[in-house]
């Protein structure tokens, strides 16, 4: 089974081996206290970066060329909605420490098949205004170097190369900062301020909607998908016409037209073709591409049976109109409250599109 991505808010394992000394401040939020507020153990040394098959914003780095240095190691892949929210403190993290000796290394694992294609990650990097180095790790050497099952998942290592701390999934960016700044005071740094980053995130870096989020990730691929509806099931890896029930329970899906369920993902053959989900979130993601690269294929959707308007995500318009012209993550949906149970459709007005997973926030 491939490593799951983190929807919740934070796991219990992120936290392991720290313990940390707290007081609440006058908006209920906890944080440290000024002395000894984090006492950190030993999880082992820095594994080595030797499966990199190539390396972006860098020459390639190793181990020992980074002792000296307090390192924080993301692994990450650029169609994740979680790492995305992650980003913006993993962003900020690294201007503001760099001065005092921080690196941080971004690692991309792929999970799809698209992701693997180096320019497709390259044009992430661009857009996603990422400077630091990115080893991209397509083989999962890296990953299985450090033992990883998660994105994101990141890793804090001091200036003799142990790592002393790990966060995995989204949440407590205040801890993960005090880390930081834990490490680079006991390496001797000095000139860095106690305050903590604050970051302005929209479009996907948005923090997700977490008191009315109610639908999981999916994915629509036969070999991890649930809850799909269509009468008659999905027929494995075959053409097939498929329907869509009039009315959908929570969180389950159905197709309409001529599609071929594959393992990692359904592609449709003949326009028109629809995807229906009845969701329940402020947001929603669907990562999706032309079948053909270069092509384009037109889209339109719909909630509840109207055009959006309001509601509409930034890849499409207030009529619900867009275009797929990328293997990537499409924000479709950003409401307003009150959030309820909404029935969404996407239709395809040209075909050779596949699509991949729902996420939302």
């Amino acid at each position: 089974m491939k490593a799951p991505r983190l929807w919740l808010a934070a796991l219990l394992l992120g936290t392991a081996g720290v313990s940390i000394v707290a007081a609440a401040d006058s908006h209920g939020e906890v944080r440290p206290a000024a002395s000894d507020w984090v006492r950190l153990r030993l999880e082992g040394s820095l594994p080595a970066f030797d499966g990199a098959i190539e390396w972006l914003n860098s020459a390639p780095l190793s181990a020992s060329s980074l002792r000296g240095k307090v390192v924080v190691v993301e692994f990450w892949t650029y169609t994740c909605i979680n790492w995305r929210r992650t980003l913006p403190y993993v962003r900020a993290w690294s201007a503001k420490y760099k001065d005092q000796g921080l690196v941080v290394i971004g690692v991309h694992t792929p999970e799809f098949e698209f992701e693997k294609q180096l320019d497709n990650v390259r044009e992430a990097t661009r857009e996603m205004s990422i400077d630091y180095p990115i080893a991209i790790d397509s083989n999962y050497a890296i990953w299985r170097a450090f033992g990883n099952e998660y994105w994101p998942a990141l890793y804090f290592i001091d200036v003799q190369g142990r790592i002393r701390h790990h966060h995995f999934g989204e949440g407590d960016y205040a801890q993960s900062e005090r880390v930081i700044q834990e490490l680079l005071a006991e390496a001797g740094a000095g000139g860095a301020s106690s305050d903590l980053v604050s970051v302005d995130s929209v479009g996907f870096e948005a923090s997700a909607d977490w008191p009315s989020l109610k639908s999981p990730e999916t994915y629509v691929g036969y070999e991890r998908t649930q809850n799909f509806a269509s009468p008659g099931g999905p027929r494995l890896s075959e053409r097939r016409v498929y329907t869509a029930p009039a009315r959908l329970r929570l969180n389950h899906w159905a197709l309409e037209g001529e599609w071929t369920m594959q393992k990692g993902a359904i592609a449709l053959n003949a326009a028109p073709g629809r995807i229906v989900y009845q969701f329940h979130a402020r947001d929603l993601h669907l990562i999706m591409g032309p079948r053909v690269r270069g092509s384009a294929v037109r889209f339109r959707v719909s909630i509840d049976g109207r055009p959006p308007g309001m509601a509409h995500g930034i890849d499409i318009d207030e009529q619900g109109n867009g275009t797929v012209s990328e293997q990537r993550m499409y924000q479709l949906i950003r409401q307003q409250e009150p959030i309820a149970d909404r029935r969404f459709e996407i239709e395809f007005l040209d075909g050779d599109v596949e699509a991949f997973d729902f996420s939302f926030g």
